[in-house]
């Protein structure tokens, strides 16, 4: 059995944990308000922009279309581009996103289809790099999220499919709901994903004329599109971050308290026990005297 001194020093140091679980737990709520203020500020704009080019695309047909709208063609070499955070201490929310990305990723293989992966965020990266590690194209880190974040990812997809290293490009990012609900969630980004987001965008029977054509203003906004994609991705990736981080730090919080609790419960009763032994011992000797 623990001495009452080993019990203090527990005790004392899941105190010292406790502090810094619930001092954790309160950064993570003032960081994921702005965190959440910017995922929802941004999905307006990814979304009509999606509507955008939806309307566009519906007027271009054949060889004229953009590459980046339909695609290579063919389905045989796949990209798949993994968000995930920097940091742990979230509870299951890098593990959510990992383990939909392995599903997606052993899918393809059972087909007999060629995957890449770029990751984006230490833990996807370490993870990743040890069971599929011959076929890393890139990795970024998370971050602070942004255009100066996002653009090289955009332009390393954008490379890749020039080049005619992948036809199809999906990425894997957990979609914020609320602070005890985070999705994760597939998009295909290459080739565009435009079925039904036309609806979004109500000519009421009017024409539009395009100047320049419909093709040439697609040439200039898939890229952006792409861009846009990937960093309303990677917000949604932080905001789900610090939800998940303080759940998990309140949970810790609470579990420290409970076990303070029950030491403190064990360092009493251990206390008594001896304090009965001594006065024991005492009566004894008294009486054999």
């Amino acid at each position: 059995m623990a001495s009452l001194k080993e019990m203090r020093d527990q005790i004392k140091s899941v105190e010292s944990t406790q502090k810094i679980t619930r001092a954790m737990q309160m950064v993570a709520a003032a960081k994921m308000r702005r965190a959440t203020d910017a995922a929802q500020n941004a999905r307006p704009y990814a979304q009509r922009m999606a509507a955008v080019i939806a309307n566009l695309a519906a007027g271009v047909s054949g060889d004229g279309a953009p590459k980046l709208l339909v695609g290579t063609g063919r389905q045989d070499r796949h990209l798949v581009v993994v968000t995930s955070s920097d940091r742990g201490l979230a509870g299951g929310f890098n593990s959510s996103i990992i383990r939909a990305a392995r599903d997606k990723i052993v899918a393809l293989l059972a087909e007999g289809k060629d995957v890449k992966i770029i990751t984006v965020g230490k833990k996807a990266r370490d993870q990743f790099r040890r069971v599929y590690g011959d076929r890393f194209v890139a990795t970024f880190e998370a971050g602070v999220p942004g255009l100066a974040t996002a653009q090289p990812v955009a332009d390393k997809i954008t490379e890749l499919f020039e080049t005619g290293q992948v036809d199809v490009v999906t990425l894997v990012f957990s979609r914020y709901k609320s602070v005890v609900v985070q999705t994760p969630t597939l998009t295909q980004l290459i080739p565009a994903q435009v079925a039904g987001a036309a609806a979004t965008i109500d000519l009421k029977g009017a024409a539009y004329e395009y100047e320049p054509d419909e093709e040439t203003i697609l040439e200039t906004l898939l890229p952006r599109n792409l861009t846009v994609q990937v960093l309303s991705a990677m917000l949604e990736n932080q905001a789900g971050f610090y939800a998940a981080q303080m759940a998990a730090m309140d949970n810790a919080t609470r579990n420290a308290g409970d076990m303070i609790a029950a030491l403190n419960l064990k360092k009493n009763r251990t206390r008594q026990a001896q304090i009965t032994k001594e006065l024991i011992e005492i009566i004894s000797g008294a009486e054999a005297l």
